[in-house]
């Protein structure tokens, strides 16, 4: 009997260890992050539509030297959201002068020559910057005075959000 429980017990230890080192399996893996360039957005050139005049309407495009621009900054060749929060007047005191129609442009390089389209007023427009890490954007519109628009300097503020994607 003694050499029974002798070989049960060997036995026992034996499958024991087996089983504890097939159980103990282990493997690793590596937990990695890209941190991107903190991005940068600037009002470079104000949207600026000069002298206006009552019932005429105006309109700022892109391209003209008085169109709004955009400058921002970021991780080089990232993917980008622009997005606007708009003004639907520009106000003096208590008066009101309607602006809309907006348009904009977005391009790699500080032109509007070769720009991609896009409308500000519209949802989120997904751009990109260039391997430099530049972006520019441009914002027009058109401003329309009743025909008994008071005289005065009219503001209002185009505020551009960008958050990579």
């Amino acid at each position: 009997m003694r050499t029974t429980t002798r070989v049960s017990a060997a036995l026992a230890v034996i499958l024991s260890l087996a089983a504890s080192a097939a159980q103990a399996q282990s493997a690793n893996i590596t937990a990695t992050a890209v941190v991107f360039q903190a991005m940068t957005v600037t009002g470079a050139r104000t949207l600026d539509f000069g002298n206006v005049f009552p019932g005429v309407a105006k309109s700022i495009a892109v391209a003209a030297a008085t169109s709004g621009r955009f400058d921002l900054t970021g991780q080089a060749s990232a993917n980008v959201n622009v997005s606007f929060t708009l003004p639907t007047n520009l106000a003096s005191g208590v008066n009101n002068l309607p602006i809309g129609t907006w348009t904009g442009c977005t391009n790699a390089t500080n032109t509007t020559a070769g720009c991609t389209v896009f409308t500000p007023s519209a949802a989120t427009t997904a751009t990109a910057f260039s391997g430099a890490g530049a972006l520019f954007v441009w914002v027009g519109g058109t401003v329309t005075p009743g025909a008994a628009q008071a005289a005065g300097t009219y503001n209002g503020t185009v505020t551009l959000t960008a958050a990579y994607f």
